[in-house]
Order: structure tokens, then sequence, then C-alpha cells
């Protein structure tokens, strides 16, 4: 009983954090500075698999419906992202977020 209430301590105290997570450079915030809290870091390296595929669309988003593509895609997984760590959800991005797991800091 004590670790699902540290555990929904952890998802209440950080929904906040977890969801700047999605906002661009942002989430190396939380993977630097909430290292003990696994919600804000589940979302964080979700924030950091957009992060660095924005950083790659930077290079293509400038293609007509290629780039356009891909830049709504950010866009839909950092509001879906951000909706659901505020709302202390353990949300997983579709088809991204194998790459979030193999991230260990």
């Amino acid at each position: 009983m004590t670790n699902t209430h540290n555990e929904a301590q952890d998802v209440k105290d950080n929904s906040l954090i977890a969801a700047l997570s999605y906002i661009w450079a942002l989430c190396l915030i939380p993977l630097l500075f909430k290292r003990g809290s696994k919600f804000a870091q589940h979302h964080a390296k979700q924030g950091l698999v957009l992060f660095i595929l924005e950083l790659i669309g930077w290079l293509i988003f400038w293609i007509p419906v290629i780039g356009w593509l891909l830049f709504i895609i950010v866009l839909v997984y950092s509001i879906l992202g951000i909706m659901n760590a505020m709302q202390g959800q353990w949300w997983e991005m579709p088809y991204l977020n194998k790459y979030a797991k193999k991230i260990n800091l």
C-alpha cells in the first residue's frame, strides 16, 4: 500500500514538471532535476525522443508534405503528452515509446 501511495504522490507532485517535458528542450529539466521521480522521468524520456525528432525535423520541415506531416505528428504528440502528464497518466507515445524506453540516464 505504501508503494502505491508513494507512486500516487509522485504523480501528484510532478505532473506539471512532467508536462514541461513535451515542450522542446524543457525535457532536460526533469531529466536532470527530477531523477527520483519515475513519473517525471517517464515523460521526460518521451519528451527527449520528441526533441531529437524535432532537431532532425528542422532539416526536413521545409519539404512539402513530408516535413509538414512530421511537424504535425510532433505537435500532436506534444499536446497529447502535456494533456496526459497534467492528468497524471502514464501515457506511452505510439511507435516512439520504444525508443524512450531504451534511454538509460
